[in-house]
């Protein structure tokens, strides 16, 4: 089965960048469809991204501040995130889209403060 691990987060201040990655155990390429999600403290987990082979999509929260792609040869998924802002804050984790409970890693912690 499939595992996939998040890396990438940290802390960064308002404005700022991180790139997060997904690196998955097998191959990525029999999952139509990859996406990136976040949960914050006290709320529930929602989708910020999707990328399958001919489409992106992203909540309308992060349009024009994040970038979704996918590397099929490297069985790896990218967030790109920019002028991140402190409700950004939260646990962001990759599984396909639609998501599939068996697929949840542990995520990667991204923290927007100054």
């Amino acid at each position: 089965q499939v595992q996939f691990v998040e890396s990438g987060g940290g802390l960064v201040q308002p404005g700022g960048s991180l790139r997060l990655s997904c690196a998955a155990s097998g191959s990525i390429f029999r999952f139509y469809a990859m996406g990136w999600y976040r949960q914050a403290p006290g709320k529930q987990r929602e989708l910020v991204a999707s990328i399958s082979s001919t489409s992106t999509n992203y909540a309308d929260s992060v349009k024009g501040r994040f970038t979704i792609s996918r590397d099929n040869a490297k069985n790896t998924v990218y967030l790109q995130m920019n002028s991140l802002k402190p409700e950004d804050t939260a646990v962001y984790y990759c599984n396909p889209f639609p998501p599939t409970r068996d697929y949840w890693g542990q995520g990667t912690q991204v923290t927007v403060s100054s």
